[in-house]
């Protein structure tokens, strides 16, 4: 090993010993979180057996149920499975058809890609959404597969620290994990491991052994003739695998994009970690734990009560079995010598709070919140689009920061892998003249949530429109129908297949317009038809001969 490399490897082995003591107090929060909320996640101060049991301390469940939840209702307002929940496009060109077909395809080609039994997009979405509500923070990893598209997978926050730059943006990411040493030569190949690692292959296989991946901006990018060079030294980000055992470089290399797409649920101002509903509820949560101890033991005191016996030795084989005999229990005179303790213990009351305590939880964790239009079946559309509002309100602080900065950066690193691969149809020359840029347009069910607003003016604006008709009719000449429909088509998720564009609908009105002057030409000539042929009766009349005299 040269010198640089030396230095290199310490440099990054010092980041990471900053990274993990920096962290410390967030692992014991996390821990307390994962005993109570996700047990399966337990192991951040000390590394669990496979099978151990995870859920001494999680006395009631619904904290888990209250998470699972949450991750399945994030999940279906954020990237539902069922729906394109975003497109691609360039304000630049939003009438040029031509570039937004291209749009459209590309855009059905991700979906594809994403979706594809070889992805596991779906199953590693939701335990991304599990771990936002349980610690905060969530990251997927948008690996490469050669020739086939993308797939993803989601890693546990145990094996991830991150730091941000200047602006607040996660550029720094760090992965410690463990391989055997079968895996290792899998990975990386036999000839890049330390020589312990090698010996470990033949001999004990099975022997697990610690590796770091370090992700970070490349600062030191090199151009020729003014383009990035090919290979690492041009890629805008660093890739270095490190053997911790050996210390030595196992694959270095670079990305054109950030494979770790980090999310963070909310985050405290000057914090690098975010902050989940786990975290918040879990005071609540330690608070529901003793009472249900608590309310256990006032049930078995209220049920079992202590029997309060003389003391005398003559009931001290006194026996509480159901259908037991006890000899000697009662007096001559028919007086019990052994009498139950009335402890006064109300385990009813003990319910109640408990109940409480776990109405607050299924709040922190947006249970009740997503249930709002599931309680009340029987109201209006106004009703239901107003609802649909408010939760859009209230939702978009959060679901807004997974979008702007998970998603975002996911979705533009699928971008650049499909491009490179060539899954995508050559573009429009127009918008390689522009750049090839692009946006991400999101049409999630939170964004139709949140453009509830504009549904609910134009409705009730047409119902005020409605009312002044009844005096006046012209009134609704006022409206352009077939916008106003078409707006609310794309505001409830409609597909614009559906329905007619503004071209199409301005051919059907002409074609309309034809076919009625048609009708008033037809409706006029009816009675000119009708006079000439009365006429040319009359003149068949008045050309025909005399008849002959008798």
């Amino acid at each position: 090993m040269d010198k640089s490399q030396e230095e290199l490897i310490n440099q990054v082995m010092r980041d990471q010993h900053t990274m993990e003591t920096s962290r410390k107090t967030w692992e014991e929060h996390w821990e307390e979180v994962a005993e109570r909320c996700l047990p399966r996640a337990s192991g951040f101060r000390k590394k669990k057996q496979d099978g151990a049991k995870r859920a001494e301390k999680a006395i009631d469940s619904t904290p888990i149920l209250a998470l699972e939840r949450f991750a399945a209702a994030v999940e279906s307002v954020v990237t539902p499975r069922t729906q394109t929940w975003h497109g691609l496009q360039n304000e630049r060109f939003a009438e040029d058809n031509e570039v937004q077909e291209y749009f459209e395809e590309c855009t059905r080609i991700l979906f594809r890609v994403r979706y594809a039994p070889a992805a596991n997009f779906a199953n590693q979405m939701s335990e991304n959404y599990v771990s936002q509500g349980a610690f905060g923070n969530g990251c997927i990893f948008v690996d490469e597969l050669p020739g086939k598209g993308t797939r993803y997978i989601c890693y546990p926050l145990q094996e991830i620290y991150f730091e941000e730059n200047y602006q607040g943006i996660v550029d720094l990411v760090h992965r410690r994990f463990t391989l055997t040493a079968r895996q290792a030569v899998q990975q990386f190949g036999k000839d890049a491991l330390p020589d312990n690692i090698q010996r470990a292959a033949e001999n004990a296989p099975m022997e697990r052994y610690d590796f770091l991946h370090r992700v970070g901006p490349n600062d030191n990018v090199r151009y020729v003739n003014g383009e990035p060079a090919p290979g690492p030294d041009g890629m805008p980000w660093t890739s270095l695998y490190i053997s911790i055992s050996g210390k030595k470089i196992v694959r270095q290399g670079g990305y054109h994009t950030m494979p770790y797409c980090i999310g963070r649920y909310y985050k405290s101002p000057g914090e690098t970690y975010g902050r989940g509903p786990g975290m918040t509820a879990l005071p609540d949560i330690k608070v529901l734990n003793e009472m249900n101890k608590e309310t256990l033991i006032g049930a078995q005191l209220a049920n079992r009560p202590p029997v309060l016996v003389a003391d005398d030795g003559a009931l001290d084989a006194f026996s509480l079995v159901p259908g037991s005999i006890n000899s000697g229990a009662v007096s001559a005179q028919g007086s019990p010598l052994a009498i139950p303790f009335n402890t006064g213990a109300q385990p009813q009351l003990g319910m109640e709070m408990m109940e409480q305590k776990r109405q607050l939880i299924n709040d922190v964790f947006l249970v009740t919140l997503f249930q709002i239009l599931v309680q009340n079946s029987e109201m209006t559309a106004t009703e239901a689009m107003l609802r649909a509002q408010e939760k859009g309100q209230l939702l978009a602080p959060t679901m807004g920061r997974i979008m702007s900065e998970q998603l975002g950066p996911m979705i533009e690193r699928e971008v650049d892998i499909c491009a490179r691969m060539g899954l995508f149809p050559q573009p429009p020359q127009q918008l390689i003249d522009a750049g090839a840029e692009f946006d991400i347009e999101y049409k999630s069910p939170l964004i139709r949530m949140q453009r509830a607003d504009e549904g609910t003016g134009i409705a009730q604006t047409l119902q005020v429109a409605a009312s002044i008709a009844q005096s006046k009719p012209d009134i609704m000449g006022l409206f352009k129908m077939g916008d106003i429909l078409r707006d609310f088509a794309d505001i409830n998720g409609m597909p614009r297949s559906l329905i007619m564009d503004k071209e199409e609908e301005e051919q059907m009105q002409a074609q309309q317009i034809q076919q009625q002057q048609l009708q008033n030409v037809l409706q006029s000539a009816q009675p000119l038809a009708q006079a000439a042929d009365s006429l040319a009766s009359a003149q068949q009349k008045f050309n025909s001969p005399l008849p002959a005299p008798q």
